[in-house]
């Protein structure tokens, strides 16, 4: 992928990953639209940043496709898609109460992106150069103890895009993952100011600079990232799945 001239949208850009990635693709000579559900915070961003803008909820079936007509009538030129909304929470499996919040996990972590790669495929292979960024985490590859269904979405991410990539291989689509270590935003109430968790402006000024020096990337891993990507093909699992769970003791994987 080219870092700049390219015509992107990115759902889930009103915050966190999202928003500081729109800024540094923008400032590198991007178009950039970003979308999202509420109507005054992407009208405060397009008159702070310039930004197009376009409502979306990908949770909500309908949503998706008028989202894409809206965006290719004003953007016919579209070639990069970063499907960034998602949510995680903790959840107890000991009763059946988690349900409820799985399933919310489940319809925007795994179902969006299935609909937008549904909505722009199309699009995306009438262009020379195209991409599609799907986001994982680390979590996909070392599990946190509290958030199963969030580590299920991201697996899933994770072997989706390995997939698609194999399928899309007589396109010109190239099919990025990006694989987030824990980051300062407000995924999980209080992350933005745990002092474990990566900086937001180190993480996103690291993802680009790995978009500018790798064009061929087909995953984005951030140093942080790389004890719980490669945990498992390292012979360090038990180990890495204890430290990211301190209740659970080194040599039982959880």
């Amino acid at each position: 992928m080219n870092i700049y001239g390219n015509t992107i949208f990115i759902p889930g850009a009103t915050s966190g990953i999202g928003l500081a990635l729109a800024l540094r693709l923008q400032a590198a000579g991007n178009k950039v639209i970003i979308g999202g559900r509420r109507t005054d915070v992407l009208a405060e961003l397009a008159a702070d940043h310039g930004f197009g803008t376009v409502v979306i909820d990908t949770t909500d079936p309908d949503s998706v496709p008028a989202a894409r007509d809206a965006v290719l009538e004003r953007y016919p030129e579209l070639n990069v898609l970063i499907s960034m909304a998602g949510i995680m929470a903790p959840e107890d499996v000991h009763d059946g109460g988690f349900l409820a919040r799985a399933e919310r996990m489940v319809n925007t972590n795994i179902n969006g992106p299935l609909r937008l790669m549904a909505a722009f495929i199309g699009q995306l292979q009438t262009r020379e150069e195209a991409a599609i960024i799907t986001v994982s985490s680390g979590l996909a590859h070392t599990p946190l103890m509290s958030t199963p269904t969030y580590n299920g979405t991201k697996a899933f991410i994770h072997r989706f895009t390995e997939t698609i990539r194999l399928q899309l291989a007589d396109t010109p689509v190239q099919v990025i993952e990006l694989v987030p270590p824990a980051v300062q935003t407000e995924l999980m109430p209080g992350g933005s100011v745990n002092e474990r968790y990566l900086p937001l402006d180190d993480f996103a000024d690291e993802v680009m600079a790995l978009l500018e020096t790798q064009p061929d990337a087909r995953e984005i891993l951030v140093d942080a990232v790389k004890f719980l990507r490669f945990a498992e093909t390292e012979g360090r699992y038990a180990d890495a799945v204890a430290a990211v769970n301190p209740a659970v003791p080194a040599g039982e994987p959880g």
